[in-house]
């Protein structure tokens, strides 16, 4: 993964080549579970968020400043994608710089969005400046169909002629303006991917467009905060209907990404997990309720130390309690495998119900190798809490599921051996790192380094930050 020391020599020629290396492909993460945590984290910006506002910077033809952008392997694909589109990007620290004046490309590359999900998002942006669009359908984790019905009847409702051919969405306005046009837009759900593209097409249409059952999530209401940053007038982010003012242009901007509330909540359960007291800021409390509300059920105490600053105290036990995940302000499904993975500790049995995503329980599988009870019907997990969990090879199955393969590992007796790194390299950004400055114990090494069956154990102790580290080649 990308270092903050790597970024400050960065080109976007540099950024452009961001494809994990082999040898990071190849590589496993050990665990050494059982080490109490004690300390502070630096939450990182919000991946969710950087990356549609990423997107969102083509819809204005000067330049924007972004800060507090987490060095993530999907934030330097989607500026593999923006590149490709004749953007020009300077990267340092945590600050990306995007000019976006010359935006002439209107076709996103294949082998690029194929790898991202979120890189679908430049449809509107690109609608909305050229008039036309050319998007792969995308890719990303295998959770679930995440189809893209709802952003393509959207884009049809203001105006556009859309059809997908050969796996390509192809998009234009008739007409010599070019100009999509206000609507009226009913989503059949509150799709978070589709009302942000929906959000970001109108921002230059003519016209007025309400989105109505739209999205609430917090990385939607940023989204609409850059918007405003640059000119466009929208209304109601953050409710369930949103309105839009079209405008003729947007201008330049400077503007700081929220703080990532799932790798907020990521902590809190690893606190809760390993028994542990660790303090987390930058966060905004508001965004983790329902993750707030539902530790607190599991008998952990969360304390508001300032405004931006939240603190575990772990109770004595860890108690059950059932979740069920919904859009926002529901609990959030990509908390699930965190929060089931403090549950296969708990005392008593818990039900976790999974409606968002239709394949986001295969880490049910990896808790079991590694002792936990955890029986699955359905989108439906049952999970009996036993006393131990036990070190054991793992793989992680998506995103989610890797960092909480992380957490089990370090509540686990022994060495948990995880593989499946790429999926954690797309959403935390230096989590190993983090994690070994609290007290935890693992290290990353290559696969074909790592005999467990004919090594022993090695103390991760002795291994220096840098070690761990990794950076694009």
């Amino acid at each position: 993964m990308l270092s903050r020391e790597a970024t400050s020599i960065i080109s976007p020629i540099g950024l452009s080549k961001s494809s994990s290396s082999p040898e990071e492909e190849n590589s496993v993460l050990e665990i050494w579970g059982r080490s109490p945590l004690a300390g502070d984290v630096k939450i990182s910006g919000a991946k969710n968020s950087a990356l549609v506002v990423m997107a969102g910077a083509l819809l204005c033809s000067q330049d924007c400043r972004i800060r507090n952008i987490p060095l993530l392997v999907d934030v330097a694909r989607m500026s593999e994608v923006l590149l490709a589109l004749g953007v020009k990007l300077h990267h340092q620290a945590d600050i990306l710089k995007i000019d976006s004046s010359q935006l002439s490309c209107s076709k996103a590359p294949y082998d690029l969005v194929s790898k991202l999900r979120a890189s679908f998002f430049v449809i509107g942006p690109l609608l909305a400046r050229l008039g036309v669009a050319r998007v792969p359908l995308p890719g990303g984790c295998a959770i679930g169909a995440r189809p893209v019905e709802l952003h393509v009847r959207g884009l049809q409702a203001m105006g556009a002629d859309v059809q997908i051919d050969h796996g390509t969405v192809h998009a234009y306005v008739r007409g010599s303006r070019g100009k999509l046009q206000g609507a009226r837009i009913y989503l059949d759900y509150p799709s978070v991917g589709a009302t942000e593209t929906l959000m970001m097409a109108a921002t230059l249409a003519e016209g007025e467009t309400i989105i109505e059952n739209a999205a609430q999530e917090p990385e939607v209401v940023d989204l609409a905060r850059f918007c405003r940053a640059m000119g466009s007038r929208i209304r109601g982010a953050g409710t369930n209907t949103i309105t839009i003012s079209g405008v003729s242009s947007l201008h330049a901007t400077d503007f700081a990404i929220i703080p990532d509330r799932i790798e907020a909540g990521t902590f809190l359960v690893a606190g809760a997990l390993t028994h542990s007291e660790i303090s987390l800021s930058p966060v905004i409390p508001d965004h983790l309720t329902p993750v707030i509300a539902k530790l607190r059920e599991a008998g952990s105490k969360v304390i508001m130390e300032a405004p931006n600053r939240l603190r575990i105290v772990p109770g004595q036990a860890i108690l059950a309690t059932d979740i069920q995940t919904r859009p926002y302000p529901g609990f959030p499904t990509d908390m699930q495998a965190q929060f089931m993975a403090l549950m296969t500790l708990s005392e008593g049995n818990s039900l976790i119900t999974e409606t968002v995503f239709e394949n986001r329980l295969r880490h049910v599988a990896e808790f079991n190798r590694m002792g936990a009870d955890i029986r699955l019907q359905g989108n439906y997990a049952l999970v009996r809490g036993v006393p131990n969990l036990s070190g054991a090879p793992v793989v992680a199955t998506d995103l989610r599921a890797s960092a909480a393969l992380v957490l089990a590992g370090l509540a686990a007796e022994g060495k948990t051996i995880l593989q499946g790194l790429h999926h954690l390299d797309r959403g935390y950004e230096q989590l190993e790192l983090k994690l070994q400055q609290l007290g935890a114990r693992l290290q990353r090494i290559s696969r074909e380094c790592n005999d467990s069956e004919n090594q022993p154990d090695s103390d991760p102790a002795v291994f220096t930050p840098t070690q761990v580290t990794h950076k694009f080649k």
